[in-house]
């Protein structure tokens, strides 16, 4: 019986600060002369906090036009904004640019639905040896983080040196598909100096105030750093969990003028791998042991940068061709 009051209870505090917060609206529109989605774009910059606000109203609506209007195809963008500045009775002679806000706002939303999609579709797509565009992959990725070095086989040992587990990378490639290798192969690529020097540091022993003579007599496992490969296929787990949640919006929405897209997504992991490794260092873990909870820390410090609707996790590197939107 209690439980049944207490629920009864917060139904009717809900349906009331629901009506309450209508009848507040429209108060608001009858004094201001402006809708909520006017307000929005007047009263707030562009990117995240403009973004977020204009999302969530359009969800809260009760009109069907504009809940649906957040999952639209980008090409009916343009004609859903004329449609909602209709049903809005909203003169764009005298709001020329809210046309134009709305816009890219939708665009972003609708974006960040679609690279969400495309993001999973290569999470859920795995490595296969015998199609030809994975090994060419594969062996490119090979190439630009070990340049002097020539592979000896497809099965080989040699790829423990840029951090798989053993003499097939293939199969580190389950948990991530292929989006795994997409994201390390662009982050070879596009910032080849930090992705060798990260690499570099990540086979290096860890640094310590012991003696030489002490490390010897206490037998403690010098080599500590951590497999390049698969901290990468770790750190792309985190970005994906970022992004499927929404927390990546913060940063989408800042950094992309328009629609958010997959090179938006491997920008950021590069910039996740470049801070995890300093992460790593400034942690100063005992051993590989302690991965789990340092990765566990520097998720949360991400999480938490990210509440901020002005945060832009920037990337550090030089070869990024982001271009920030002027917030």
């Amino acid at each position: 019986m209690k439980h049944f009051l207490r629920v009864l209870t917060q139904l009717l505090v809900f349906l009331y600060c629901k009506c309450l917060w209508r009848g507040l609206k429209f108060v608001i529109r009858k004094v201001t002369g402006r809708c909520e989605l006017q307000r929005i774009c007047y009263n707030n910059k562009p990117g995240a906090r403009r973004t977020l606000k204009i999302e969530s109203s359009l969800k809260c609506s009760k009109h069907e036009l504009l809940q649906s209007a957040i999952s639209v195809h980008p090409d009916s963008v343009e004609k859903t904004i004329d449609d909602i500045l209709s049903l809005k009775k909203i003169n764009l002679d005298t709001n020329p640019q809210l046309g134009i806000s709305l816009q890219a706002c939708l665009l972003q939303i609708v974006g960040y639905r679609n690279l969400v999609v495309e993001v999973e579709k290569l999470r859920r797509e795995p490595y296969d040896c015998e199609n030809p565009t994975h090994e060419e992959m594969l062996m490119k990725l090979w190439k630009e983080l070990r340049p002097d070095s020539p592979l000896s086989g497809r099965i080989s040992k040699q790829w423990c040196e840029i951090g798989f587990q053993g003499n097939d990378p293939k199969t580190d490639f389950r948990g991530m598909g292929l989006l795994g290798l997409h994201n390390l192969l662009y982050f070879a690529e596009h910032d080849k100096a930090t992705a060798l020097q990260v690499l570099h540091d990540s086979l290096q022993p860890k640094h310590s105030k012991m003696s030489k003579a002490e490390w010897e007599k206490k037998k403690i496992d010098k080599a500590i750093g951590y497999s390049f490969a698969i901290v990468g296929i770790n750190i792309t787990d985190l970005a994906y969990s970022l992004l499927v949640s929404g927390a990546l919006k913060t940063h989408l929405y800042n950094v992309a003028p328009e629609m958010p897209s997959l090179v938006h997504f491997q920008q950021t992991f590069c910039y996740l791998m470049q801070e995890f490794h300093r992460f790593w260092i400034e942690e100063d873990p005992c051993d590989i042991m302690e991965f789990n909870r340092v990765r566990t820390k520097f998720y949360k410090r991400v999480l938490k940068q990210l509440k901020n609707p002005d945060m832009a996790l920037c990337p550090h590197f030089t070869a990024s061709d982001l271009h920030l939107v002027n917030l």
